[in-house]
């Protein structure tokens, strides 16, 4: 007897289909799986019939063969555990067969309990749009697999209830959309910072509009205490930003995490972070690769402090995914295509010692050059916003308790408005937000009147900016120009775009 029981795989973060046949046949009894398993997927054989016998069920005496189609896309992971379980005792006549609508998904262990697998959410899609009805999942997934609407989630906590739903009819109830969190994560307030007007303005048009921002300053200038309040003033993800998000982090086991975020990811990696965790990657040559901190950084933030501490390569990484918005990696083990769309906050120092401009400056020049020169120009081109951060003045820190700051919520009711008008402007073309507005579009997006096409030829040649960081310049412009509730980019909103650029006049 052939036994049939549908379940699903991964490639990247795209979930496919997975049938799983059971054959039973004469012959020593052995079980062999077919169909291209990696290690986990071979070694299911002795879960599965640990499983079977705690559940009180009987392990065939017979030689049985798994088959898990199609047979030329590798599989990997326990993701198959349960399939297989139930392919089994389907095959044996101990189980009613599964309805064919329905998918299963799930790691088995030994005692029976199920337990949660990497990739769910993408495969309930793969389901659903597959047709079919009802999905039965670890309940440590049931999260994660509940944003995926049309279709039935069935949470499993372990083996006998579900095999008596299954044989006898019991109740299995399903799973909703969880709740959002009533206690949100508490970010810290731009109220709590003195002073630094230029600094949080670069902010708020940095949110505004989904720009790259580069922060350089002495140390304890606030660099980094700024960048940290950051997370308070951007707009919240949309349904189907977060669905992408859960996704990504889904792919490396964390999708319950993601799926209880209350913002946008922020991902802040140490400057001691390879290239392969950055970019994605995996620590077997059989595996295909993983996410790395760009994509989990996807429709959030990524931050790097002591930018020029990182190593060339890693840095020269983020070339791709800060243009494209999506990073390809190719191994021995296949290519994948990973959505890389993020802010990029970075902060720096000066120069080696930090004190560059001061009397404490110790760097000779042509040390302070050298530093500089560890950020390539192409990777400059790529940030919209470099900023020069100054240090608090004496007058602002004696004023603490004193003076009233601007609070984050009313920063962020400016923010929603300029991207309220974007979500107009773009409606149906793809684009989210100023950053992503493509060169074919900029003549119709970003109108610029006669005083400011007059300043922007003059900084095209004065500061020898390429064609790109003269897009950038444009987009930059129409985000403030977007504050400031304007359809023409004038002379003053390029005059402060410009002024955005330190780095490419210091270098």
């Amino acid at each position: 007897m052939v036994s049939l029981i549908h379940s699903a795989g991964l490639t990247g973060i795209e979930g496919y289909i997975v049938s799983v046949e059971c054959f039973f046949s004469t012959g020593l009894p052995r079980l062999d799986i077919v169909g291209l398993p990696d290690k986990a997927v071979s070694e299911a054989g002795e879960r599965v019939r640990a499983a079977i016998k705690s559940s009180n069920y009987d392990w065939p005496v017979s030689r049985i063969t798994i088959n898990l189609a199609p047979a030329d896309v590798r599989k990997e992971g326990p993701v198959y555990d349960l399939p297989i379980l139930l392919a089994i005792l389907a095959a044996s006549g101990q189980i009613d067969t599964p309805p064919r609508d329905a998918m299963f998904l799930g790691e088995v262990s030994l005692t029976g309990a199920l337990r949660p697998v990497r990739g769910v959410l993408s495969m309930v899609l793969a389901a659903r749009d597959a047709g079919f009805q009802r999905v039965y999942v670890p309940a440590a997934n049931a999260a994660e697999a509940s944003f995926a609407s049309g279709i039935t989630i069935c949470p499993v906590d372990s083996l006998p209830p579900l095999l008596d739903h299954l044989t006898h009819g019991t109740s299995l109830p399903a799973c909703a959309i969880p709740a959002p969190d009533e206690k949100p994560q508490e970010i810290p307030d731009f109220c709590d910072v003195l002073g630094q007007q230029t600094v949080k303005r670069a902010f708020e048009i940095a949110a505004a509009g989904g720009h790259n921002i580069l922060l350089s300053g002495s140390p304890g200038s606030g660099k980094s205490m700024m960048a940290k309040r950051f997370a308070s003033i951007l707009p919240p993800l949309s349904e189907a930003e977060q669905l992408e998000v859960i996704r990504i982090w889904s792919a490396v086991g964390r999708g319950s995490e993601a799926a209880q975020l209350s913002g946008r990811p922020i991902r802040a990696p140490h400057h001691t972070i390879s290239a392969q965790a950055l970019a994605g990657g995996s620590s077997s040559a059989s595996r295909l690769p993983l996410p790395g901190d760009i994509s989990l950084a996807h429709n959030g933030v990524l931050f790097l402090d002591e930018l020029p501490e990182f190593h060339r390569n890693v840095l020269e990484v983020l070339r791709q995914p800060i243009e494209d918005g999506v990073v390809s990696i190719s191994r021995a083990a296949g290519k994948v295509t990973y959505p890389a769309q993020f802010q990029l906050i970075a902060a720096m120092n000066p120069c080696k010692c930090g004190w560059y401009g001061t009397p404490r400056c110790t760097c000779a020049p042509s040390d302070v050059g050298k530093y500089l020169r560890r950020l390539s120009g192409p990777l400059l081109d790529r940030i919209d916003l470099q900023v020069s951060v100054q240090p608090v003045s004496y007058a602002a820190l004696t004023s603490r308790g004193e003076r009233n700051e601007e609070p984050s919520a009313v920063i962020r009711e400016r923010v929603l408005a300029a991207r309220q008008l974007q979500t107009t402007r773009f409606h149906d073309t793809g684009i989210r937000c100023n950053a992503q507005i493509p060169p074919a579009h900029m003549s119709t997006f970003c109108p610029v009147d006669a005083d400011g096409q007059k300043m922007l030829e003059n900084a095209f040649d004065r500061l020898g900016l390429t064609a790109r960081a003269y897009d950038r310049l444009l987009r930059v412009a129409r985000t403030i120009a977007d504050l400031d509730r304007s359809d023409l980019l004038q002379g003053t909103h390029i005059a402060e775009a410009l002024s955005y650029r330190t780095l490419d006049r210091m270098v």
